[in-house]
């Protein structure tokens, strides 16, 4: 039966290329290696047909008719992905300046970024998505929070329900939670966003805590601090009795995870200073920008509280909590909280994978967390995050097997988005032009 699934969906998109006139560019990837991120495996010597934004037909390259026209991509000895997310972004608000903006959409789509969940709303993000979505500007699918729900934002129940409603109205794809909310705020938005159909996210109220959180439904933790919270392992080891427990709660309540392990890393003063400000990718950032995330490290290395053994003891817990979280079936969504201090969007998520892998995760579920997993996050909106008929055409060609070696990753052929096709030596023109913009 799965075969004669397999066959029906390749004859349908073999089909429907047929039947219909090529109102659409057709482009064609062919002779590839395929990872479709819906299971691990690799799917040798395959033609992958994309028409306007949405891929049409995936099967064997003997089997698939290309059609008349159709632009040829030659994936001989390479691979095709599904393009990345970035479910803990930060997309630049009203006050940015326009150019700013556009590098940083192009920052994540050169890095293979295809779709981003901004976690901190500003009203010109919607006119951003919108043009976005229009084609007018070049960037990654686009899902937004709206304005934070906090201790300073929102003080009573009568508020936290109307500014709900008032977001749902405006067109947000989510609330964002944090910190300061008092349990009947909390609830009084939680209750509201179930009734009027939007999912909240975020941080874990202090006064709210993980377990309660969990039972009202928030949908994604990010950062991991209501675990660590939780687990009271902030500068004690992890009891892992305590562990496998809240890992089950968060099994069972179905929520994910969004863990940002790189940035940790700097908060907590793990890292030197001449470490972060030797980064390459701070050339692509606006230098007033870098000069304060280099005087904020400063100020946290000169801080006489900082005690840098516990604080490596906590990262020591915090990865130790992803790893069982992850092998413990909880659902890991991809994110840096990029950009943030020497948290450079798209060029992020190397330095993210690389804690992710010490962390003792496998490349298939690093690579599964930042494509299936967020499909099925978004799946009430779109469907993507596969190499399959019917998903958004985001993709990835790659010149060797991530699965094999994540470094790969960094050797792409090129990025498409939403059906567009974009080369790396056009990606990499443009990264040029940004980094010489703010040499000088």
């Amino acid at each position: 039966m799965r075969i004669c699934g397999l066959l029906g969906l390749l004859l349908w998109g073999m089909l429907a290329c047929r039947a219909q006139p090529m109102t659409e560019p057709i482009t064609a990837f062919v002779h590839v290696n395929v990872l479709p991120m819906d299971r691990d495996t690799v799917l040798r010597d395959q033609t992958v047909l994309v028409r306007g934004s949405r891929i049409v037909a995936v099967g064997p390259a003997a089997f698939v008719e290309i059609p008349e026209g159709a632009r040829r991509i030659d994936g001989t000895g390479r691979y095709l992905m599904p393009g990345l997310a970035e479910m803990h972004g930060h997309v630049p608000g009203g006050n940015a300046p326009a150019q700013y903006v556009e590098d940083v959409m192009w920052l994540y789509v050169a890095n293979g970024v295809t779709t981003v969940r901004g976690m901190l709303g500003d009203s010109a993000q919607l006119d951003l998505r919108a043009r976005i979505n229009q084609g007018e500007l070049i960037g990654p699918t686009l899902y937004l929070a709206g304005p934070a729900f906090s201790g300073r934002t929102v003080t009573t129940p009568e508020q936290a329900a109307e500014m709900v409603r008032h977001q749902k109205t405006e067109g947000w794809d989510l609330l964002k939670v944090q910190e300061g909310l008092r349990p009947e705020v909390y609830d009084a938005m939680a209750r509201t966003a179930h009734e009027v159909g939007i999912r909240f996210a975020g941080h874990v109220p202090d006064a709210v805590g993980l377990r309660h959180a969990l039972e009202m439904g928030q949908e994604t933790f990010d950062h991991l601090d209501g675990f660590i919270a939780y687990l009271d392992a902030f500068d004690r080891p992890i009891d892992e009795a305590r562990l496998q427990e809240v890992v089950r709660l968060t099994r069972e309540a179905q929520a994910w995870v969004v863990p940002t392990m790189a940035l940790w890393e700097v908060l907590m003063g793990v890292l030197d200073l001449e470490t972060v400000r030797s980064y390459e990718e701070l050339r692509y950032m606006p230098p007033e920008i870098v000069a304060r995330w280099v005087r904020a490290h400063e100020r946290r290395l000169a801080d006489p509280r900082l005690d840098r053994e516990r604080a490596r003891l906590h990262i020591a817990n915090r990865m130790r909590l992803l790893e069982a979280l992850a092998d413990g079936g909880v659902g890991i969504l991809f994110g840096t909280d990029s950009p943030q201090q020497f948290s450079v969007p798209g060029f992020s998520v190397y330095r993210e994978i690389e804690r992710m892998e010490a962390a003792g995760l496998t490349p298939y579920q690093i690579l599964r967390s930042a494509t299936y997993n967020v499909g099925r996050y978004f799946q009430r909106h779109d469907s993507f995050g596969v190499v399959g008929i019917g998903h958004r055409a985001d993709l990835i060609l790659l010149e060797g097997n991530p699965l094999e070696d994540l470094d790969h990753l960094k050797q792409k052929v090129g990025v498409m988005v939403r059906g567009r096709w974009l080369s790396t030596s056009e990606l990499q023109a443009k990264l040029d032009e940004i980094a010489a913009r703010y040499a000088r």
